[in-house]
């Protein structure tokens, strides 16, 4: 019976696979946080031999060299790749036996980069599966802008030929097991599908379904903006990086806070958006653990810049170190738990207005104020609030001085960017309102 595991990481939109016949076990694409893995092998009882990459990854650092030094497993990473560790190299063609009866064959599948791999796992008496990274995912591919407008052209072809070669080799009823698409920036489109099988993407997926000019056409025109840190992993993964220290970082007391706010250093608030409104420390970022902390954080944070967490308890602080872990943030600089009343010290903690779209409307009829739609640009373009200012959040920062004078008003598609935006305007020393609602265009124009 060969058991193949998801381990979801949601908040950036990946899966990492754990596959065991019972006795031995091999990974695919693992996350930075390998515990997961160690602690779902020990579990079951088997031992992790091998691990697999399909990519040299672009939205996390990968777990691989940890997992690998952690169990004394082969690390198979393709080849070419101009990695700075041992490695087992792999590539098209090759066939490693994981156990008596089953055997994982690699297959190029450029596209999402020039030296992906695909991994198709064959069992005698079962269906094939294929671990496609960010190659053939559900409904869609993985995206071939990562590497360069120079590279895009010409990785969206071969994303193209390398699903039709899937297609081609693969019997219908092959699971299409990817690392992408469940919210990650490396999926060219998003989908709501879980599972699916080489048979029903020869029907559904357009990368199959449309001849190859088509397909490149319109997967470039729907292309949107990704995270900035991404420009950071790639070289972060050719390096090879050791497990995470997630041990607890050091406490700062309120005089610390204070010291850091005035250096420059970001501190961030974990708790939700509500709770910020209420009460925070003045100058602190909301950065909320009920969001994609980490993405948004690496999108926006300069590359570098200490950070200081702030949560309710030290489970939160704990769950963030996580996060950023993921991409790379290894250590925060201190951490403080409690509330804003322990953070302040002898200031009095800051509010900040809180709103829904009804509110705004109301607002708007009466006297003049500034909305903010932090929205990315595709967002934008589907529709917006007449009279709005349009500043993408991953553009604010650098871009303050274009908000116009007065009262603002910020919103995104259902707050969480809004508070973000509204807590930077407000260390910035604006008048702001962040509207936590959900976006209808048409509500919320009324």
């Amino acid at each position: 019976m060969i058991e193949i595991i998801p381990v979801e990481t949601p908040s950036l939109g990946d899966r990492s696979y754990l596959v065991t016949d019972g006795k031995v076990a091999f990974v695919v694409d693992p996350q930075r946080d390998v515990d997961r893995l160690l602690r779902l092998a020990e579990r079951r009882g088997v031992e992790i031999r091998h691990v697999f990459e399909t990519h040299v990854h672009n939205d996390y650092v990968t777990g691989g060299p940890a997992l690998a030094s952690a169990t004394g497993a082969d690390y198979h990473v393709n080849a070419a790749d101009p990695v700075e560790f041992d490695r087992c190299p792999i590539e098209d063609g090759d066939v490693v036996e994981i156990g008596p009866r089953t055997r994982l064959r690699a297959v190029a599948t450029p596209g999402h980069t020039y030296t992906h791999l695909s991994y198709v796992l064959e069992s005698p008496g079962r269906p094939p599966a294929v671990f496609t990274g960010g190659s053939l995912l559900h409904g869609t591919t993985g995206r071939p802008d990562l590497l360069g407008p120079e590279h895009t052209g010409a990785l969206a072809r071969a994303q193209h030929a390398s699903a039709h070669r899937l297609a081609r080799e693969l019997p219908a009823e092959t699971r299409v097991l990817p690392t992408h698409g469940f919210g990650s920036f490396c999926s060219a489109a998003q989908s709501d599908v879980a599972e699916s099988t080489i048979g029903r993407e020869r029907q559904v997926n357009p990368v199959l379904t449309r001849g190859e000019d088509d397909y490149v056409k319109a997967l470039l025109a729907g292309l949107d903006v990704y995270p900035a840190y991404y420009a950071q992993m790639a070289p972060l993964n050719l390096a090879g990086q050791d497990a995470p220290d997630l041990s607890p970082p050091r406490h700062a007391d309120a005089a610390e806070l204070h010291r850091r706010l005035r250096a420059g250093e970001w501190v961030l608030d974990l708790r939700s958006r509500t709770a910020f409104a209420a009460g925070h420390l003045a100058g602190t970022l909301n950065f909320g653990l009920d969001g994609n902390l980490a993405v948004y954080l690496g999108w926006l944070v300069p590359w570098g810049t200490p950070v200081t967490l702030l949560g309710e308890t030290p489970g939160d602080i704990a769950r963030a170190q996580r996060e950023l872990a993921r991409i790379g943030i290894d250590r925060p600089a201190a951490a403080a738990t409690g509330g804003p009343a322990e953070w302040a010290g002898d200031d009095k903690p800051a509010s900040m207005p809180a709103a829904t779209f009804a509110d705004l409307a109301a607002v708007r009829r009466s006297r003049p104020i500034v909305v903010l739609d932090v929205r990315r640009e595709i967002e934008w373009r589907e529709s917006h609030l007449p009279g709005a200012v349009h500043i993408p959040l991953h553009e604010l920062p650098a871009r303050l001085g274009e908000v116009p004078g007065g009262e603002v008003w910020t919103h995104c598609a259902s707050g969480y960017r809004a508070s973000i935006a509204a807590s930077i305007l407000a260390a910035a020393g604006r008048d702001v309102v962040a509207v936590h609602d959900q976006y209808d265009g048409r509500a919320a124009a009324a």
